[in-house]
């Protein structure tokens, strides 16, 4: 499902369901990171990882503890870029080499409401009224849930490049249908902040692919190196 989302120098893995075997595959040093937490963030922490080092494995690189960084972003392998996801019942990574893409995130969600006020927080008054004219056309999608994934795969992809917060506020997301399929699309973002520099120029926007299925809203965007 996130593997149609991104292009072909990618490698993404994904399961669904929980994996009752992930935690026993932790190094050390990551089974200390949660070894407090409740046993569903355990599960949750390792399955991702496990799909992490599969797809390490399809590039060729030898699988290593995936260990969160500044602002719990994902730390890779020398001469690697990639990013992570996991909800209710469902992981992903998806990883690329540094040569091949500049940067990249992904993201899935409950494909469902978002709780109370998190729209209001979370979305530009121009994002809200493009949802209102989405949500007419197509009710049956939760729009207001693909653009919170959306917003997230925008910050994954933002911060390796810039190493900077990227506020809800500061990138202005259009979530557009694909013709032939109304749970398939394209997603734009503006940069309302000056963007990062990639290959000497600096970017005015990211853009991605967006899917609702299983259940799920995910969203994947990438960022060539020119």
């Amino acid at each position: 499902m996130i593997e149609e989302l991104l292009p072909v120098p990618v490698v993404a893995v994904e399961t669904f369901g929980p994996d009752a075997t992930a935690e026993a595959a932790l190094y050390p040093e990551e089974a200390a990171l949660v070894a407090q937490a409740v046993p569903k963030r355990r599960r949750e922490f390792a399955t991702v990882r496990v799909c992490a080092r599969r797809a390490m494995d399809k590039l060729g690189v030898a699988p290593r503890p995936v260990l969160p960084g500044e602002r719990g972003a994902p730390g890779w392998p020398p001469g690697l870029i990639g990013s992570m996801t996991h909800c209710e019942n469902y992981a992903a990574a998806a990883l690329a080499r540094a040569t091949d893409l500049a940067s990249l995130g992904i993201d899935a969600e409950p494909h469902g409401p978002l709780p109370e006020g998190v729209l209001e927080a979370v979305a530009l008054p121009s994002e809200r009224a493009r949802l209102t004219g989405l949500a007419a056309r197509h009710p049956q999608l939760h729009w207001e849930r693909l653009l919170f994934s959306a917003k997230e795969s925008v910050y994954k992809a933002w911060f390796p490049l810039t190493r900077s917060w990227l506020d809800f506020s500061e990138a202005d997301i259009e979530l557009i249908p694909d013709p032939a399929s109304e749970t398939s699309g394209a997603l734009r973002a503006e940069l309302l902040v000056p963007g990062p520099l990639v290959a000497g120029r600096r970017l005015s926007h990211f853009e991605g692919r967006w899917t609702i299925q299983r259940g799920l809203a995910t969203t994947a965007v990438t960022v060539p190196l020119g």
